[in-house]
Formats: C-alpha cells, structure tokens, sequence
C-alpha cells in the first residue's frame, strides 16, 4: 500500500502523500480533485500499523523502510503542504478526522517514547477553535459540516463529538451526542440518518443512512461512557447487524467508490472499539467481533492478486481490494482498471480492525 500509492510531493523529500488512484499522474494528482480527509484516513492506517510495529519489535514495511509512525508524521506535514501550508478546511468533518488520526499519532510517539512535535499540538490547538467556530446553538445543537454553514449533520458533528471526548471537553461531547440522538437517530431502526440542511429559511432532514456515519457515534459513546451511552452503544451495535449487513451474512454493506470507499472501513474501525469494550455485554461484544471478522473475511477472500506480485508507482498495487465486499476485485476492479486509494484504505482498516481483537 505505501509503496504503491505513497510518493513524494512533487518530489520533495521527507514529503509522503498518498496518490487519489493508480495508475496516476504527477501533475493531475497536483491539479486534481484534493482529497484531504482520504489522507486522515491513511494517517490512521499508518498510526494501526505503528502500534502492530510495537507488539511485534519490527517495522510494517521491512528493516530498510520508514517506520509507519515516521511516515505518518511525514504525511501529516505534507497534508499542510497540499493544503497551501494550512490545516484549516472549509469542511470541519475533514478537520476532525484529521484531528483524530493526530491525536492517536501523538499517543504512538509517547508509546514509543519518542518525543512528540510542536506541529501535533499546534494541528490540535487550531483545529479545535474551527470545531468551536462551528459547534452552535443553531438548530438546538450540532456542529455544521461545511464554512457554508447550511448543513449540520452526523458526518461532522460525530467525529468532533469524538474528538471533543478524547480531548477531555466530555460536556461538550456530551451535548453532540444528545443532539444527534434527539435529531438525527431514527426512532425504529436505531441508526444515524445524515443531517439536517437549512434551505431557504426552512429545516429539510436528510434522512439518507451511511454505514460510516454510525462509526464515530460509536466511537463517542464508548468514549464518554456511562449507563446512558454505553446501552445506547450497544443497541447502535445491533442496529448495525440488523440495518446495515448483506442479507444472510455478518457482512457489512459497501457503499461504492470515491468517498463512499472509505465508509464500511470507518464502521469496522470503531465497531473493533466495542468488540473490545468489557463495558458492553458479551453478546454485543460477539456480535461486534463478529462484523468485523466477517467484512475483513470477505474484503481478503475477494482480493485479486497481481501475478508477478511487483509493485508500480504509476501501475497497480500488487494486491488489489474490492470496494464491495459481496463481489470480488477481479470484477470490481479488472486488470486495466483505476483503483482508487479510499477504496483500498477501507480495505486497510478493516483488516486492522479484524487484526485488533483478541482471538480468544
């Protein structure tokens, strides 16, 4: 994965980004679409497999590579430098991954008991005020999920109800989660629904469900803790299985390409959370691990491999994950195909996630 979608940044070294798909273009992937929050995501992939470089003593990636701590340190630089050497988005839903996937870089450096840098808690410190810039009282809550300031949703207002936990502000967290609950958890099937868009003076609801929304809800309530929150966890854990899955199986759904590519990955990431959460009941903790080893299982069993197994900068990954996990890769991305990097982080998590919970 690194070694085929990672690359310097036009060249720069101690650069390390991310390619949007392979094959790809230098210039095109300068001058094309940016994908900040794909690259919050590819931190956090890189800070799992830091934490697998600890319980193991060696490096992810073989003895003559970077440590996937150092490139993550890296690839948080070169977001700012691609950003116009800014963290500041006009999307806060995209400030808050990033957000997280610092914080949990900077709880790898203290495990590995390497200093921590400035720039972490400088990412913190002004991505914090954007999320009080946008967490207001308008609407009875939320946090809006563009500058636009249209639209306060899930997307948004769950992670930064996250980020908000971890960081210690558990009343401001606290207040998001009760928003998202008397807003936007739908009453019979106990899911998140997107958000709520103010067009034309009035309040329309999306009600569209995303299997990622229902992550970071998770994750907040985990967070936070207390009778409340962890039954609502657990009943949010059994919506998933009910709502969200392939028929017939423990899979959880796709949902496509492009943004979309990321999204069961980000479920599977926090429902590893509560698959090892001793807080919850053993038949939500089952039923959690359960999820995750079956979409890991599927996402593995559907790969398709190349078969000189090389690795290109401008071909192919040697290995090549679907974006859906009920049809294999030899059909969703045939030889010849772009594949896009979301679509293969997904595939990242999720195996880190089935990779996180004790096999006993």
């Amino acid at each position: 994965m690194t070694r085929s979608f990672g690359r310097r940044l036009l060249f720069l070294p101690g650069t390390h980004i991310g390619a949007v798909s392979l094959p790809s273009n230098t210039l095109k992937s300068i001058s094309g679409p940016w994908h900040y929050w794909w690259q919050a995501h590819y931190v956090d992939c890189l800070v799992d497999a830091g934490r697998r470089e600890l319980a193991s003593k060696t490096k992810f990636d073989g003895a003559s590579r970077p440590s996937a701590g150092r490139l993550a340190s890296r690839l948080v630089t070169t977001i700012r430098l691609r950003n116009l050497l800014r963290f500041v988005n006009d999307y806060y839903d995209d400030m808050a991954w990033l957000a997280l996937a610092t914080l949990r870089l900077e709880k790898l450096a203290e495990e590995t008991k390497k200093p921590g840098r400035r720039r972490n808690a400088y990412v913190q410190k002004s991505l914090t005020l954007q999320f009080d810039s946008a967490s207001t009282d308008h609407l009875g809550g939320g946090t809006f999920w563009s500058t636009k300031r249209d639209f306060k949703n899930t997307p948004a207002t769950a992670p930064v109800a996250l980020y908000y936990a971890r960081t210690g502000h558990q009343e401001r967290a606290q207040s998001l989660v009760t928003w998202l609950n008397n807003k936007l958890l739908h009453p019979e099937r106990g899911v998140y629904l997107d958000g709520l868009r103010i067009s034309n003076g009035k309040t329309e609801l999306d009600a569209a469900i995303y299997t990622y929304n229902q992550g970071p809800v998770l994750g907040a309530l985990l967070e936070l803790g207390g009778e409340d929150n962890l039954r609502r966890a657990a009943l949010l854990v059994d919506a998933v299985e009910r709502e969200l899955t392939l028929p017939g199986t423990q899979v959880v759904r796709g949902d496509g390409t492009g943004d979309g590519g990321l999204f069961t990955g980000i479920l599977l990431r926090y429902l590893a959370l509560a698959a090892r959460d001793a807080r919850l009941p053993a038949t939500t903790r089952e039923t959690a691990t359960s999820l995750v080893r079956s979409t890991a299982d599927a996402l593995w069993t559907g790969r398709r491999e190349n078969q000189n197994q090389a690795t290109s900068r401008r071909g192919t990954p040697a290995i090549v994950f679907s974006f859906d996990p009920q049809r294999p890769a030899s059909e969703t991305y045939p030889v010849g195909a772009a594949v896009e990097l979301s679509t293969q982080l997904q595939a990242w998590m999720a195996l880190e996630a089935a990779a996180s919970i004790p096999s006993n």
